[in-house]
């Protein structure tokens, strides 16, 4: 059986240095996507939404990783990959501490292997196992090119996050850089289980010379 190390072959994307700010190219990647926006007074760790999008994303990434494993002919296997966030405002009233105005993409990286044909087939297994779930008829399979961007490593608690940015601004300016698209967080651990002040998330920003 084939086995595709999707951490090996983009180690440059997701396993980057705690200790420095750095310019990266982004790719072409192959995403399964769900949108969602956080209600009023709520919180992404306490919205209903959120929580049935997790659940329909989640479902859909291990329902087609098992598929494509398990398949008589070609049988492939490769790593469910890390839980990724893109987050903005509609509003223009950005605060770490206000979060029921935020809009967000929620999505996990998979193989080109995954075209529209096996996403179809994983969803219907999918519905097959757990009905037609609203969060089902959301989800998509979608390319996402954020092609040149600064990086870096966050650890800490997501409140903490400002200072990492501000150190990303800096390096952006210090390098001719100007800040485009959204802000982009890659979940590298599991914020339930983990101590908050061990937390690692690397932070993408789409920047253009």
């Amino acid at each position: 059986m084939e086995t595709l190390e999707l951490k090996k072959i983009y180690k440059n994307l997701y396993a980057p240095s705690a200790k420095k700010v750095e310019l990266v190219e982004v790719p072409r990647l192959n995403f399964i996507m769900i949108d969602g926006a956080i209600e009023t007074g709520s919180e992404p760790g306490k919205s209903p939404l959120f929580q049935e999008n997790m659940q329909a994303l989640y479902g859909a990434a291990y329902t087609i990783k098992f598929m494509i494993k398990q398949r008589k002919e070609n049988p492939v296997d490769y790593p469910v990959m890390s839980l990724e966030g893109l987050w903005w405002v509609e509003d223009d009233h950005f605060d770490i501490t206000i979060k029921d105005n935020w809009v967000y993409t929620v999505m996990i990286m998979v193989p080109e292997l995954v075209t529209a044909e096996v996403f179809a087939e994983g969803l219907a297994k999918l519905r097959s196992k757990k009905g037609d779930q609203p969060g089902f008829k959301r989800l998509r399979l979608e390319p996402f090119e954020e092609a040149l961007c600064v990086q870096a490593l966050h650890i800490g608690p997501y409140a903490e996050e400002p200072a990492t940015v501000a150190r990303m601004d800096a390096f952006a300016a210090e390098n001719g850089c100007t800040k485009r698209g959204k802000h982009h967080e890659i979940y590298m651990g599991n914020p339930l289980l983990a101590d908050p002040a061990k937390l690692k998330t690397i932070l993408r920003h789409p920047v253009s010379r």
